[in-house]
């Protein structure tokens, strides 16, 4: 084991473990996201509707499960702002859902905020452990980069690209993270046949 170990902490040891065990996982997941990508960018208009109905419906659901978890308990601490969270999400998802076109402009602005948060974490991840998967940080480099240039493109041409900026910004974003999930998984695949084989050879 020595041969695979050397140079890791028992943190970075730990996240190739599990990448190892789990590599499968992870290629499928990365696949899909890779697929949805495409669709999304082949139809970014198309793609933007759909994200923002689907926001509607997890604000709708959210602030449904909220009214009733609020109603059916006894002694809610902070009562009126859980109250008036959950009735503040049942009216964003109705509106979104209603009028999806109007709330994609509201929506880009919400996914490019996450879309930089994402991008400083994935670069913030891919420095922290290119040392466990030296084949494959680069990929979530390049990710992590990908999503803050996006993210700048689609604020310079507000509020026109509102349209089709949401489709196609998830649509690349889906393909880029994909594609890091799919090397990572690789990488993952490549630990798993280096540890097997150093276990093989010392049980020889």
């Amino acid at each position: 084991m020595t041969t695979v170990d050397t140079g890791l902490t028992d943190m970075q040891r730990s996240v190739r473990d599990a990448l190892s065990a789990h590599w499968g996982l992870m290629l499928f997941q990365g696949a899909i996201m890779v697929i949805l990508g495409l669709v999304a960018i082949i139809w970014p208009a198309t793609a933007t509707i759909a994200v923002d109905i689907f926001a509607g419906w997890l604000f709708l659901i959210s602030g449904g499960v909220g009214l009733v978890a609020i109603f059916s308990a006894d002694n809610v601490p902070a009562f009126l702002w859980s109250l008036i969270t959950a009735a503040l999400s049942i009216v964003v998802g109705v509106l979104l859902i209603w009028k999806p076109v109007e709330g994609a402009v509201s929506l880009t602005f919400v996914l490019i905020a996450f879309f930089i948060a994402e991008g400083i974490f994935q670069i913030a991840t891919s420095m922290a452990y290119r040392d466990v998967m030296p084949s494959s940080w680069g990929w979530m480099l390049v990710s992590g980069i990908s999503d803050l240039v996006l993210a700048a493109i689609i604020i310079l041409g507000l509020p026109m690209s509102a349209a089709w900026a949401l489709g196609l910004i998830v649509g690349i974003n889906l393909i880029t993270s994909g594609w890091a999930i799919v090397m990572t998984a690789l990488a993952g695949r490549s630990a798993a046949q280096a540890i097997a084989g150093t276990g093989a050879y010392a049980r020889s």
